[in-house]
């Protein structure tokens, strides 16, 4: 397998942009302390994250390709050359936007993670070098992780000086098995700290449970040791402390820094550390009233009706859904320019609401909007909430998939029904996979997880609203055209 890395990624990673560092937000390190420890050093292989929720791309393409999110044309507004269009429907090409975007991020953070580790090699041998390079190679096998999920074969880079120009793919089996023997033999180096904002062993034993857990889609290979070494590591996981919140909501609110139930997060805040801005994309133009906000919200995506009535009505998730009609945040009605209340209809009557398609209060006002992330009063357009990249309930709901795999319906009930009854809901029985694949989708809607889940469970390619029946190969997206055309060695 090749240990290579190309200078065309680095070139085309800084003409899409780079971010400012900031490096109190991981393995925070006094600046007195900057020569005793590395970690302060490592700040730029996090970095990338900050862009996942937006214009990186990896939101975008894990939640607009599925089954409960919609970003519907409303009139001269949304429809942005056919971006969102293309990924709901799976007509995207290798020059969508979001497919670009994510090959550029995941090599930064791939990229930055090789020059720490060749910088630090040197001084192997002290323990806190040692474990800082377990951290490194724990964050590249996670850009890696990201990059054969949504790409399949890519070039695995794992050196950083020694390279040539243009790289070919690596097949994904093979990646996927230097992977797990890699966090594998990292974890082993971590101390046992409690950390959401670094490399920790509960996030590596996370790592190592979706990489099991989607061992079958990589290799093509349903060896049930992949559905065992899944169960192992969420047991790893489970072992450590974490808990649950009572409130299904509490891990995604905006003073949600200590929850006991977020083990791997990206830390946003409104003023230093931008990001997380998806509550732009979903209010309503008039909620800057609601929630007292000094900027206008944007009125683009929507909850998928099917999705909406899919919670059951004492579904304490549901929640997180914004539908009805509006108000101001002193309680007072809102109201449309026409004199029309402000009421969001979960109906969505088409994908494309192109100019004069229907009323224009009716394409305004059309989906239940996300509250998911808490809004706050006074929030601005980037919001404090730490988005979790890995939490416990997910962790329960792996385990019980893990479970019904090995040993059929019913298997996994327990793990189910701790959050269904956090949820506010009867417990079920005999929980089959497609039972969990919905409950998946109520738990974990917005987060990220639903084009993974659904090709996951062979429900990606199947026809749902406004898209119809997709091909295989749509599993995978296109390496970039940007970069085919810088190293023609990546072309199909």
């Amino acid at each position: 397998m090749k240990k290579i890395i190309s200078s065309f990624i680095i070139v085309m990673i800084f003409m899409i942009g780079c971010t400012d560092l900031h490096d109190d937000m991981y393995d925070r390190i006094h600046e007195d302390d900057y020569t005793a420890d590395p970690a302060m050093l490592m700040s730029p292989i996090y970095e990338p994250m900050q862009d996942l929720l937006d214009w990186g791309g990896w939101w975008f393409a894990q939640e607009l390709t599925g089954d409960g999110v919609t970003c519907p044309v409303r009139g001269e507004h949304w429809y942005d050359g056919g971006k969102w269009i293309d990924l709901h429907k799976h007509d995207w090409d290798n020059e969508t936007e979001a497919i670009g975007a994510m090959w550029g991020t995941y090599f930064e953070g791939a990229g930055e993670a090789n020059e720490f580790i060749e910088q630090q090699k040197p001084l192997a041998g002290d323990p806190v070098i040692d474990e800082a390079i377990a951290k490194a190679k724990i964050l590249r096998s996670y850009y890696y992780y990201l990059l054969i999920d949504n790409y399949g074969d890519v070039p695995y880079i794992t050196s950083h000086v020694d390279a040539p120009e243009n790289p070919e793919t690596d097949p994904r089996e093979e990646i996927f098995e230097d992977l797990v023997a890699t966090v594998e033999e990292s974890v082993a180096m971590l101390d046992p700290q409690v950390s959401t904002t670094s490399v920790t062993p509960a996030m590596a034993y996370t790592l190592l449970a979706k990489l099991y857990l989607n061992a079958e889609v990589y290799t093509g290979d349903s060896d049930e040791q992949y559905w065992q070494k899944a169960e192992a590591y969420c047991d790893s996981v489970l072992d450590l402390g974490y808990n649950l919140e009572p409130d299904p909501l509490a891990p995604f609110s905006n003073t949600n820094q200590d929850s006991p139930e977020n083990i791997w997060v990206i830390p946003y805040h409104k003023d230093n550390y931008h990001g997380n801005n998806l509550h732009m994309r979903t209010l309503h133009y008039q909620h800057d009233k609601t929630f007292n906000m000094a900027v206008e919200p944007w009125n683009g995506f929507a909850v998928m009706e099917e999705h909406f009535h899919s919670y059951e009505d004492n579904d304490r998730r549901a929640d997180g859904f914004i539908y009805g009609q509006q108000y101001s945040h002193t309680g007072d009605s809102l109201f449309h320019s026409s004199g029309e209340s402000v009421y969001l209809d979960p109906e969505i009557p088409q994908l494309n609401m192109g100019p004069g398609t229907e009323e224009a209060t009716v394409i305004e006002f059309a989906g239940a909007r996300v509250n998911k992330f808490e809004i706050p009063m006074g929030a601005t357009d980037n919001l404090s909430n730490h988005f979790p990249v890995f939490r416990l309930a997910d962790i329960k709901l792996m385990k019980a998939e893990a479970l019904i795999r090995q040993n059929g319906p019913g298997a996994g009930d327990d793990y189910v029904n701790i959050i269904r009854q956090r949820a506010g809901l009867d417990s079920w029985n005999n929980v089959d996979l497609d039972m969990l694949l919905e409950e998946r989708g109520r738990e974990m809607f917005w987060e990220g997880h639903r084009r993974q889940d659904l090709i996951r469970f062979g429900k990606f390619n199947e026809e749902w609203w406004e898209k119809p029946e997709s091909s295989p190969d749509r599993k995978v997206f296109p390496i970039p055209q940007w970069a085919v055309e810088a190293n023609p060695n990546l072309e199909n």
